[in-house]
């Protein structure tokens, strides 16, 4: 008998969940399974067709803040568009002209090339691995990932950092919208759609469609889910390129920072936003996401950014 998409859900996150005994973190050799505070929370898909991506991603009550197209179909509400855009990931769409956000006959991926370490270190579950961008067979970057997964009296929250480096040649990061840190939000978070009901904030203090394109420290939304409302918050690190960033921010749940889409987002001329990376440089980028319990507080987020950024004391 083949199972409902929802039945199918249900019974993925009740089997992990009945194993989550206070803290779960399993490398399972194809994800690593994060379980907080007893109950599942991410799932870190890193041989994940053709990029890593966190799916789910889960509130304190298993609701899911990311769409769960195309990894499941037909669920309510879910529209299916745009399929590269899967839960959680990380990827540029004009890396030398090579686009790794949608993918093309040239064959752009990024691969898990090795783990190495699963563990847990003052209380926070890490994962460091080793990502190649490839077009082919050609290996354009190193990737270096670390994620710091915790949680507090708010709710849960991972910290992210990718160090990335040319391997054969000289890399430049293209000026295009299409990038680069990226949630697609569960239906209930957008700002339009059949069943939207979300809002958008960020630090400057513009709110729904008007903070696509603007620069902020951080972008939170908001919405009803599982019968409370939750928030779901990016930071943009102090010490990130360009920071504070510009976001790609959609009313149809798309989700993004990125600094290097200056012509879209500025109308500046083309390339104005490019970025070159030369052989023995690197590129590092950080960002803290947030899971929260009800709506954000411009105050209480401008405090965790200082805090995050090492701009103020802990």
């Amino acid at each position: 008998m083949r199972l409902s998409p929802i039945l199918l859900l249900l019974s993925l996150l009740g089997a992990c969940a009945s194993t989550n005994k206070g803290r779960q973190l399993e490398d399972t050799g194809h994800k690593v399974v994060v379980g907080i505070d007893g109950v599942l929370f991410t799932e870190y898909r890193y041989e994940h067709d053709r990029k890593p991506i966190l799916y789910p991603l889960l509130g304190p009550d298993g609701q899911s803040v990311t769409r769960h197209y195309p990894l499941l179909e037909g669920m309510p509400g879910e529209s299916a568009d745009h399929p590269h855009h899967e839960s959680l990931w990380f990827a540029h769409g004009n890396v030398n002209g090579y686009d790794f956000w949608h993918g093309t006959d040239a064959g752009e991926r990024i691969v898990h090339d090795r783990m190495e370490y699963v563990g847990w270190k003052k209380g926070r579950a890490e994962i460091r691995s080793r990502n190649l961008w490839l077009v082919g067979d050609r290996t354009l970057l190193t990737e270096q990932r670390t994620m710091s997964i915790g949680s507090d009296d708010r709710g849960g929250f991972i910290d992210f950092t990718f160090v990335l480096a040319p391997t054969e040649v000289p890399v430049v990061f293209g000026d295009t919208k299409e990038g680069l840190m990226a949630l697609r939000l569960a239906p209930q978070l957008r700002l339009a759609g059949e069943v939207a009901a979300g809002h958008s904030l960020n630090s400057e203090g513009d709110r729904d469609g008007d903070c696509w394109g603007k620069r902020a420290a951080w972008l939170a939304y908001w919405g009803p889910l599982g019968g409370e409302v939750l928030s779901i918050v990016l930071f943009d690190h102090p010490e990130n390129p360009r920071h504070p960033t510009w976001w790609h921010a959609r009313d149809y749940g798309l989700f993004a920072a990125n600094p290097f889409g200056i012509h879209d987002f500025e109308g500046e001329p083309e390339g104005t936003g490019d970025l070159r990376l030369e052989l023995g440089e690197s590129l590092t980028f950080r960002y803290r996401l947030r899971i929260d319990r009800g709506a954000p507080v411009a105050g209480v987020l401008d405090r965790d950014f200082r805090r995050y950024g090492g701009l103020a004391p802990l």
